[in-house]
């Protein structure tokens, strides 16, 4: 006999406004405690000194957080000059003094011109890419220094918001895989000086950001605790196929539907889809997932709602 999984079934997606000085996983829980569901998932680690935006999906939504991994994401982030953590952020320990040079708005202006587009840039050790097996940040607490190949990312928009001399406040728009540590300490050093951050927000991933969809925004935890009851909770969720809007929408009708959902390919009108491709489905307008283009007039189930067969 199977065993009953424990809470409620919830579906959909939070945008949940993550604290700082608490994980991403320590956040995701007590959201998920809060929502009593079955299961739950984030879409990208927050650092624990970073707040903002950390899109949390419940039940059927975590089926389709993977298309979140891979989205472009935008920080807002304070770099103060002069010293140089071994952790990239306030959180570390100062391992380097600099001088701070005299400096405009106008010289961060012309750095950043620099940094704009794709870059190289080397992982930290202060991060969670594994060595054999392990986190670079357990390594790094041991004292370790691995060598790190550089990775190519993008930075598709660097805005200078405030200058003052010592510091001064940036909003990125970036690539997956993109440090927002690792790049505030390279422009940093090619002002002349070094630098880490004090400050790290994350203002939208991909198609969310604070106020998604005409939604209220991000919502905090203390905003979710003073909710009156379940309901009211759920009904600031987003619904599950937020997560694939960028696929293309196929309409099936019921005898596909139910081949779909039973595992079997459908024929359908596939034209000007390319084979291979995946659009999210839909029958009289309920989403049922995700299908698979095997020709123009076929498609197969690819990552179907659990629901849909019911």
């Amino acid at each position: 006999m199977a065993r009953r999984r424990r809470g409620l079934p919830v579906n959909g997606v939070l945008l949940l406004d993550k604290p700082g000085g608490m994980s991403s996983n320590h956040a995701l829980q007590r959201a998920r405690r809060l929502f009593q569901a079955q299961k739950a998932g984030h879409t990208g680690t927050l650092d624990p000194m970073a707040t903002g935006l950390l899109p949390v999906c419940f039940g059927e939504a975590t089926k389709f957080s993977a298309h979140l991994l891979a989205a472009d994401k935008v920080y807002r982030t304070r770099v103060e000059l002069g010293a140089v953590t071994d952790t990239g952020d306030a959180e570390g320990e100062i391992i380097e003094r600099c001088t701070v040079p005299a400096l405009t708005a106008a010289d961060v202006e012309g750095v950043l011109e620099r940094f704009r587009g794709e870059i190289e840039q080397i992982p930290p050790m202060y991060s969670a890419l594994k060595h054999q097996g392990r986190k670079l940040y357990e390594l790094a607490r041991e004292g370790k220094s691995i060598e790190r190949a550089a990775r190519r990312v993008t930075v598709y928009d660097a805005r200078l918001l405030a200058f003052e001399g010592h510091a001064f406040e940036l909003e990125v728009k970036v690539s997956k895989g993109t440090y927002v540590r690792t790049l505030a300490e390279d422009i940093a050093r090619a002002l002349g000086s070094g630098g880490h951050i004090s400050m790290l927000r994350r203002l939208a991933t991909g198609p969310f950001d604070g106020d998604s969809l005409g939604g209220e925004g991000m919502l905090s935890l203390e905003a979710l605790e003073a909710l009156p009851d379940q309901a009211a909770r759920e009904a600031v969720l987003l619904p599950v196929d937020v997560l694939v809007e960028h696929l293309p929408r196929l309409e099936v009708d019921a005898a596909a539907a139910q081949r779909l959902t039973h595992g079997q390919s459908a024929r359908l009108d596939a034209a000007g889809m390319a084979v291979g491709e995946t659009p999210r489905l839909y029958c009289d307008g309920a989403f049922l997932g995700l299908g698979a283009v095997t020709s123009p007039q076929e498609v197969a189930p690819k990552r179907l709602l659990s629901t849909a067969a019911d």
